[in-house]
């Protein structure tokens, strides 16, 4: 089995999630996307994120439906810091012999990869996926090779799909009244409405 890992806070989790995870796996041919919501991301700690339950229920809502889609609640269950490292190492611990792990990522944080904790033992557990973000440039792998020997071989970079959706953009319009449908799944609009998300 081919498995895309799809990580983030997903706070909230947006129209552009959903086209990623449909591109790379056409792209390349995965058999399955799983959708991980963040726990405490250390990349993260000094900023605000919605309660762990709540962008759960939200993943949960947009990809009903879709049965290459699943979610796992792997990062939120473990207490402490979420490392990239220890979620992969736990995923590739339940895989078969024959199975491949495919981390999907922004352009923005694959440069920044030689920062990450363990950066040359994740790439050992999985192939890495780079997908275009709002704003962000193609990453120089060159560079990278230099700071991670043998990144370039355990890497795909896509061009695709290019779709300028924020979170950040997204909370903003709640807290302000504007509508977000459209950048949101129906019933994921329909759950932050309920619960009083990003007023504020």
């Amino acid at each position: 089995m081919k498995l895309g890992v799809l990580g983030g806070t997903f706070d909230p989790v947006h129209n552009g999630h959903l086209a990623v995870a449909a591109e790379v796996l056409r792209e390349l041919g995965l058999d399955e996307v799983l959708f991980v919501p963040a726990g405490n991301p250390w990349l993260k700690a000094d900023m605000d994120i919605s309660p762990a339950e709540h962008r759960v229920a939200m993943v949960r809502l947009a990809i009903a439906g879709t049965p290459q889609y699943s979610l796992s609640a792997i990062e939120v269950d473990r207490p402490g810091p979420t490392h990239t490292l220890d979620t992969l190492a736990e995923l590739w611990r339940r895989l078969g012999s024959n199975d491949e792990l495919y981390f999907v990522m922004g352009w923005d944080a694959f440069s920044k990869l030689p920062v990450w904790h363990a950066a040359g033992r994740i790439i050992q557990l999985c192939r890495l996926v780079a997908v275009p973000r709002p704003g962000a440039r193609r990453p120089d792998l060159g560079a990278l090779e230099v700071s991670i020997p043998g990144l370039s071989e355990r890497v795909t970079l896509l061009d695709g799909p290019r779709v300028d959706i924020s979170a950040t953009d997204i909370r903003k319009r709640v807290s302000r009244g504007l509508s977000i449908t459209g950048l949101v799944p129906p019933a994921v609009e329909a759950y932050i409405r309920e619960q009083g998300l990003y007023r504020g």
